[in-house]
């Protein structure tokens, strides 16, 4: 289906809105505008409004809503040569390459794929420009906004505010994968090629970031939800700007580079006790099909990370007490095809790799996190009776704070753990297994609530869901519950 063409003449009104996505009261997790809980689950299509077709925009966004997705992470002004490279429709974003010049042919596609978003049911995480506009320890740039010129970042906002005033599905995103400050990183890498850019190692843009996010909330006549996408590692969002009014959901990535089972979920509980109370999640793990650490050079032994390195990390950070978790492919944030030179040994096409396994799956943690209470689900490690492991054998467990439901991540094959079914405050325990993989459960039976009691996982797998229930709640076997119910 092409897009309405009547959409390229003057600005087009908004289509019947999606609710807007707030922080609920309990500060740990999000909820539409009336009071439904709202699972972010989001994919990485970074470059689909400069480099896909209108043809292929609305495949792809029909496929991941079809897929169980609610939210779709892309960047206006984009990585790959964004201000100087046309789009698809042979646009440039600015012209000249200034913030306050935008040429309105550019911005109003970014309002049909906003537009057409909410058509299937999507929101936009919507990033006003990558983050190599700015801060550029790496990347192509140019700078464009710098700290010397604060006005045009605050303009550049109010413009983009102005534009999708009346939209209802657009969360901001700002970030783009770097970091808000030189100043106090831990990560010495990073550092290094700030320094190298010719930054100083006091260098701070928060300043600028302010100004941006203050130039929506102006546009848009109101504070907007917004979350900030770092650069990879342990520094998430809340290292540097967990205090800043604007910032409304603290964001992290895990990312491709630290090698497997990175510690998201130690992450995310840090985040997870700060105080003011905010929401946090994942906003890269490792990309499904994405070689092993590839930088400086990757060495192919060492392979891909896949499907099963995707729900390990995604189910654990989840059950960390994120509010939600982004998903990832290689190949699709940059639309792997023929049109393009492919980032990072892609070995595949961009509609092909929509379909990988992963991809296909997180609809089933989707499915199983919403079909019990969303605003009463607390972390709680205590279930798991001594060490929940490390690494790859790490298990992580969440319940219900008034104890009628549980869910316990077993990463691994023929895993045991002794749980303590007295957390649940349930005379009787019904217990299943979830599978991952498939979205079907499996009962194991009822077991007195008041007890310890081992589980193994099944002799095939590798990863499993141990769901318990207070039989008492007379709650639905998990995966028979439809999402978005």
């Amino acid at each position: 289906m092409l897009l309405n063409a009547a959409l390229l003449g003057a600005a087009p009104s908004a289509p019947a809105g999606l609710p807007r996505i707030r922080v609920h009261e309990d500060g740990h997790l999000l909820a539409t505008a009336d009071g439904k809980p709202f699972f972010w689950l989001g994919d990485t299509a970074w470059q689909l409004v400069h480099d896909t077709t209108q043809e292929e925009c609305t495949y792809y966004l029909r496929t991941r809503s079809r897929q169980g997705f609610t939210v779709i992470q892309t960047v206006v002004l984009s990585e790959r040569d964004g201000l100087n490279q046309p789009d698809e429709q042979g646009d440039r974003p600015l012209f000249d390459n200034d913030p306050g010049r935008p040429n309105p042919a550019y911005f109003k596609r970014v309002t049909e794929i906003v537009d057409e978003a909410a058509a299937d049911g999507l929101y936009v995480a919507l990033v006003p420009t990558w983050g190599d506009k700015l801060t550029a320890p790496w990347g192509t740039g140019p700078r464009i906004f710098t700290t010397q010129n604060l006005p045009a970042a605050r303009a550049y906002g109010r413009y983009l505010g102005a534009l999708l005033r009346e939209r209802t599905n657009v969360i901001w995103m700002l970030g783009g994968d770097r970091p808000a400050r030189l100043r106090g990183m831990q990560n010495g890498q990073i550092v290094k090629m700030g320094l190298d850019a010719g930054f100083a190692a006091d260098q701070d843009w928060t300043p600028v970031w302010r100004e941006l996010a203050a130039g929506i909330a102006d546009g848009l006549g109101e504070k907007p939800l917004t979350v900030f996408h770092p650069q990879g590692g342990e520094e998430s969002s809340s290292e540097f700007l967990h205090t800043e009014s604007w910032l409304s959901v603290n964001g992290m990535q895990s990312s491709h580079g630290s090698g497997h089972d990175v510690p998201v979920w130690d992450w995310i509980a840090r985040d997870y006790a700060l105080a003011p109370t905010k929401p946090t999640l994942d906003l890269e793990p490792n990309y499904e099909d994405h070689p092993y650490n590839p930088w400086p050079q990757w060495d192919p032994s060492t392979g891909y990370f896949r499907d099963n390195d995707v729900r390990r990390q995604t189910y654990r950070s989840v059950f960390a007490g994120a509010c939600g978790v982004t998903y990832g492919h290689q190949s699709v944030w940059q639309f792997a095809g023929p049109r393009r030179e492919v980032i990072n040994h892609a070995e595949r096409g961009w509609i092909d790799a929509l379909w990988r396994p992963a991809a296909r799956q997180m609809q089933f943690l989707r499915q199983l996190v919403e079909s019990r209470p969303w605003f009463t689900r607390v972390p709680d490690q205590s279930l798991i009776v001594g060490d929940a492991g490390e690494g790859g054998r790490h298990m992580q467990a969440i319940r219900d704070r008034d104890g009628t439901y549980a869910f316990v991540y077993f990463p691994q094959i023929d895993q045991e753990a002794t749980i303590d079914l007295g957390r649940l405050r349930a005379a009787t325990v019904r217990a299943w297994w979830y599978d991952p993989r498939s979205g079907v459960a499996t009962l194991i039976g009822d077991q007195a609530g008041a007890a310890r009691s081992s589980f193994r996982t099944p002799p095939y797998g590798p990863d499993w869901v141990l769901v318990l229930d207070d039989t008492a709640s007379r709650y639905s076997p998990p995966g028979l519950v439809p999402i978005g119910r």
